[in-house]
C-alpha cells in the first residue's frame, strides 16, 4: 500500500490492504464487497492519498515510502485509498525515531518484520481457513453472501487471539535476552541450531497428487512445530521439506530431534527422516538465525543417515561437559562398573555419541560428525 516517491501508480499486485482490483487505475472501481470488507476490518473509510497521509501524520513522503514498502504495501500512485489508521501507523513509527526510542533504521525494520509476519498469517487465514468457513450453508446462497457476516463475527475474537500470541511470545522471547550473560549474547549467542529435512520429497512431489503433497506437508510441519513447542525449542522457520529449529542447550534440541525421527518413522504415510545439529555462536536477525554454525547443521543435514542424527564436535562436546552423555561407551562402562563395586548408582546419561569418520564439507572445511542416538527412554 506504499507509494513511489514521484507519484506514478505502479498498481496493485494482489498483496497489502487494497481490494483485488487496484483503484490507482482510471475507470475501474473496487468490488462493493471487498470494499465493505475492508472497511469493516480497516475499521475507516478511505480518505487520504498516500501524500495527504503522510502530510497529516508529520512525516515526509520519502520516510512514509519507506515504511510502507517495508511492510509490503505496494505503490499505488495518489490514489485516495489511504484511512486514518495509516496516519496513525506513520506517527507513531516517526514519533518512536522522534523520540530516540528507534533509530529510523530499526524502525524500518520493526516495520518490515511485522509485515513480512502478519502477511504469512493473513493468506494462511485467508486460504485455508476463511476459505473452508465461508462454505455456502444452503443451496442458492453464494460465498459472497456470507462472507461479510462471518468476517464480523471472527474479526474481535481473531484480534484478540492475536495480541494474546504476541504478547505471550514476545515476554518469552524478553526473558531469554535478559537472562543472557552479557550485551553481546543478546545479538550473537551461543545455540543449538538444528535441521530435519524429509528424504526423496522432490521424488515425491512428481507422483503424489497437489492436495495429498500438500496434506503431507501440513502434517509434517504441524507435527514438527508442535513437538519443538512442547519439548522447549523455538522453530525458527518451515520450508515445506525442512524444518529449522533452534534451542538454548544441546540437550534440548538432542531430544527434539530424536523425538521427530521416532514420531516420524512410526507414521507409515511419512517419508523418511534425516537430522543435521551444530552448536555456537549463531546470529539472530528477524526471527531468523544466520552464521557457520547454522551453514553446518545444514552440511550435516545433508550427510546424515536416513532416520538418523548427525551432531558437529562441538555440539557433541557440550553434552559430555552437560553430562547427558558420556565421552564413549567405554567411559560409561567402567563408571557403571565402578559405581557398581561400590554399590552406588551408575550415572544416568540420556544420550549416547559415536564418531564418525572425518570428512571435508564444502565450504567448511573438515568436519568430524557423531551420530547421536538415545539412552533409555524419552520420557526419563
Amino acid at each position: 500500500m506504499t507509494v513511489d516517491d514521484t507519484g506514478s501508480g505502479a498498481g496493485e499486485d494482489g498483496r497489502g490492504n487494497l481490494p483485488a482490483a487496484d483503484p490507482g487505475e482510471p475507470g475501474e472501481d473496487p468490488h462493493p464487497l471487498a470494499l465493505r470488507l475492508e472497511q469493516l476490518i480497516l475499521g475507516a473509510e478511505r480518505r487520504y492519498t498516500p501524500f495527504q497521509a503522510a502530510r497529516s501524520a508529520g512525516v515526509s513522503m520519502e520516510l512514509a515510502s519507506r515504511f510502507w514498502r517495508a511492510m509490503g504495501f505496494a505503490d499505488i500512485g495518489q490514489a485516495r485509498a489511504l484511512t486514518e489508521a495509516d496516519v496513525l501507523a506513520l506517527r507513531r513509527l516517526a514519533g518512536l525515531v522522534e523520540a530516540g526510542l528507534l533509530s529510523e533504521a530499526m524502525a524500518v525494520q520493526v516495520a518490515r518484520s511485522t509485515g513480512q509476519t502478519t502477511a504469512r498469517l493473513a493468506e494462511w487465514q485467508i486460504d485455508s481457513f476463511l476459505e473452508g468457513l465461508t462454505e455456502p450453508p444452503e443451496p442458492g446462497m453464494t460465498r459472497t453472501e456470507v462472507t461479510y457476516p462471518i468476517v464480523e463475527l471472527l474479526l474481535p475474537e481473531l484480534e484478540e487471539f492475536l495480541v494474546y500470541v504476541w504478547r505471550r511470545q514476545l515476554a518469552a522471547s524478553a526473558g531469554r535476552v535478559v537472562q543472557a550473560a552479557d550485551d553481546e549474547e543478546m545479538v550473537d549467542r551461543r545455540l543449538a541450531v538444528c535441521f530435519a529435512d524429509l528424504v526423496g520429497f522432490t521424488r515425491l512431489t512428481r507422483r503424489m497428487e497437489e492436495e495429498e503433497l500438500g496434506e503431507l506437508v501440513e502434517a509434517f510441519e504441524t507435527t514438527s512445530a508442535d513437538l519443538v513447542a512442547a519439548r522447549g525449542g523455538r522453530l525458527i522457520k518451515t520450508l515445506g521439506d525442512e524444518v529449522l529449529y533452534a534451542a538454548d542447550d544441546a540437550g534440548t534440541a538432542a531430544d527434539i530431534a530424536l523425538l521427530l525421527v521416532e514420531t516420524m518413522s512410526n507414521d507409515e504415510t511419512m517419508p523418511e527422516l534425516r537430522v543435521g545439529m551444530a552448536f555456537g555462536t549463531v546470529t539472530t536477525r528477524m526471527g531468523d538465525v544466520f552464521g557457520t554454525t547454522v551453514n553446518l547443521a545444514s552440511r550435516l543435514t545433508s550427510i546424515a543417515p536416513r532416520d538418523a542424527v548427525l551432531v558437529d564436535s562441538a555440539f557433541a562436546e557440550e553434552l559430555i561437559r552437560t553430562g547427558d552423555a558420556p565421552s564413549s561407551e567405554a567411559e560409561a562402562a567402567e563408571e557403571a562398573a565402578a559405581a557398581e563395586k561400590e554399590g552406588e548408582e551408575p550415572p544416568k546419561y540420556r544420550f549416547a555419541l559415536q564418531p564418525m569418520w572425518q570428512r571435508p564439507v564444502r565450504g567448511l572445511g573438515v568436519v568430524e560428525p557423531w551420530l547421536l542416538t538415545r539412552r533409555g527412554d524419552p520420557d526419563d
